[in-house]
């Protein structure tokens, strides 16, 4: 919620004073304005009670190391982020696609050395562990599907058996998924909540959960979440081919993890999508 103080600290921070405020959207325990200011620009304020410091971190990183189209920050601290307004419309469509397509591949040619990163960092409000490692495989399996379902499981949002099944399959995930080398960037969260687009052209990608890993791995959060349609994945293969084998079994098993995500957030319905993907492994 958008209170005094919080509007004394934007004014604060940007040495302008603000003319007037409009309700954006809130998610994920935050609550988005866009805020004019008396000089006749605009920005944009994410207010939430933590976690902002991060979300910042992550998308000054992909502006430093990409360049994949996102907001720039002009203050932020662990309750708020200012970052800059973009223009946009609603409307995602074939060419839409086509260019996300572009962009990401493109961002997926960054690579590093290890999976993981740095820091821990967040999707949503969720902590995201990344303990660097050199083999995708036991990253994927321990930092992703055990961590994700294991949180699930505290909240009592699978139940004992589901943690079993997936404890089977990530003892022989070697048998479905392989270490790529190298290691490549994504955003991490590519679902439409977090796209700006006009005009048939992406504008800029929100509110990132970036690592290094397995790019198929976006491939299929965009699959399971019906992000973007079939354009996107035919322009994709055209630049980066994608192996055989991601739609018959790999992008199910990499869609366990924003479907676990998802059940942590939106509840036990995205829980059973994934355990029906879990008795097919299993």
């Amino acid at each position: 919620m958008m209170t005094t103080d919080l509007q004394a600290e934007i004014e604060l921070h940007l040495k302008r004073k603000i003319a007037s405020l409009s309700p954006l959207s809130a998610a994920n325990n935050a609550h988005i304005y866009r805020v004019a200011l008396k000089d006749g620009s605009s920005c944009v304020v994410k207010a939430a009670e933590r976690g902002l410091d991060v979300e910042a971190y992550m998308l000054d990183y992909l502006r430093t190391k990409s360049k994949l189209p996102v907001p720039g920050v002009y203050y932020s601290n662990e309750h708020m982020i200012i970052m800059e307004f973009i223009e946009s419309q609603h409307s995602p469509d074939s060419a839409t696609g086509r260019h996300a397509a572009e962009l990401l591949a493109e961002l997926h040619k960054i690579r590093a050395d290890s999976y993981g990163l740095e820091q821990d960092t967040l999707i949503g409000f969720l902590r995201q562990p990344n303990a660097q490692s050199k083999d995708w495989v036991e990253f994927f399996a321990q930092n992703r599907l055990l961590y994700m379902a294991g949180e699930a499981l505290k909240e009592n949002k699978v139940d004992k058996k589901f943690m079993k099944q997936a404890e089977k399959l990530a003892g022989k995930l070697s048998g479905y998924i392989k270490s790529p080398n190298p290691p490549s960037l994504i955003h991490g969260d590519v679902w439409g909540g977090n796209i700006l687009s006009m005009n048939g052209r992406i504008r800029a990608f929100l509110d990132p959960a970036i690592y290094y890993a397995d790019p198929e791995i976006e491939l299929a959060f965009i699959r399971v979440l019906n992000t973007f349609e079939a354009e996107f994945f035919t322009r994709y293969h055209e630049i980066s081919p994608i192996k055989p084998g991601f739609f018959e079994e790999r992008a199910d098993i990499y869609s366990l993890y924003p479907l676990l995500v998802h059940t942590r957030l939106f509840g036990t319905s995205y829980a059973r999508k994934a355990q029906r993907i879990l008795d097919k492994f299993t």
